[in-house]
């Protein structure tokens, strides 16, 4: 029998850690079974060694993915439980999972596995869902993923650099100052995956380029993972002309939220139309994530929700 303290930094993340009646406790009791206390801002647990190793374990890993999210799903925490138990959960019998240097990734849906696993069979994936499914984190994931088993050569990350609400004109800086703000989402997700250096190299040696939609133009892409992100804000023109940068041994994704369209009035969003010309040609797939594919923080679908019914009145 050994013993083994966790401190916390208050109630109010014994209540995250825990889950609403102790919810996410039982998931780890059931599956690392040690007795588990809390006394003077501290979880104590006690045991057998195997079971309180785990279970030290899985609190260190529920802390810090606290920490980043807020609350967690049971979804998430029986995630953070099986990769300590090396459990694999498999989602309705299909799972994938990506393998990155001291992180898993994998499918936290449905939704997102038929994602995944479009992505690994298409050459061609179109992906249309709202805020927080993880259109872009997974795209950016599996195209990381490629480099490192070096299926492809180079990774593209394309967004429309389309104002919403604000001039980019007014923005300061130079050029690059002034897009840099667009580009963001896809830079964080590539800073989950891999650390600081590495990135900086890849990107100084064209391993990895990051550039609004304008440079695209003329351009043939071989050998690359392409992802353009905020499909939407793209026109029909737009769309086909980067679709058509696709070069030999390429792949390539789009991801957008056709509820978030900052197109001029009356004009037609170029991800909106690939979807409908393209559909049924062999080699392209479409996938459409819901409002229950949304893992970001709990409020998220219930805001999505909210709005949607607004649009509907």
């Amino acid at each position: 029998m050994i013993e083994a303290t966790i401190p916390v930094s208050g109630p109010e993340e014994t209540v995250l850690l825990f889950g609403v009646g102790d919810e996410h406790l039982k998931k780890v009791r059931q599956r690392a079974p040690a007795k588990i206390a809390t006394r003077n801002g501290r979880i104590h647990l006690s045991g057998d060694e195997q079971a309180v190793m785990q279970a030290t374990a899985i609190f260190e890993k529920l802390k810090a993915a606290v920490s980043r999210e807020g609350a967690l799903t049971g979804d998430r925490v029986d995630e953070i439980v099986a990769q300590v138990t090396g459990e694999r959960p498999a989602i309705n019998g299909a799972e994938v999972v990506i393998q990155q240097p001291g992180i898993t990734i994998r499918p936290r849906t449905d939704g997102q596995n038929t994602y995944l696993k479009a992505i690994r069979e298409h050459d061609c994936v179109f992906c249309i869902g709202p805020a927080g499914t993880g259109k872009t984190y997974l795209a950016v994931a599996a195209a990381v993923e490629a480099l490192r088993a070096k299926q492809i050569r180079k990774i593209v990350l394309v967004r429309p650099a389309v104002e919403a609400g604000e001039s980019l004109g007014y923005l300061p800086g130079d050029l690059q100052a002034k897009i840099h703000p667009y580009l963001r989402p896809l830079l964080d997700a590539l800073g989950e995956m891999m650390d600081y250096d590495q990135l900086k190299r890849y990107t100084s040696e064209d391993i990895i380029e990051v550039a609004p939609l304008a440079y695209m133009r003329g351009r043939t892409l071989n050998n690359a993972f392409i992802i353009m992100d905020e499909g939407q804000n793209t026109t029909v023109p737009q769309m086909k002309m980067f679709l058509t940068r696709m070069g030999a041994k390429s792949k390539v994704v789009v991801t957008g939220d056709a509820t978030q369209v900052d197109l001029p009035p009356h004009t037609r969003s170029g991800l909106a139309d690939a979807v409908e010309r393209l559909d049924g040609i062999e080699g392209i797939a479409c996938v459409r994530l819901q409002t229950t594919d949304i893992v970001r923080h709990r409020l998220v679908s219930l805001i999505v929700n909210a709005y949607e019914k607004g649009e509907k009145r």
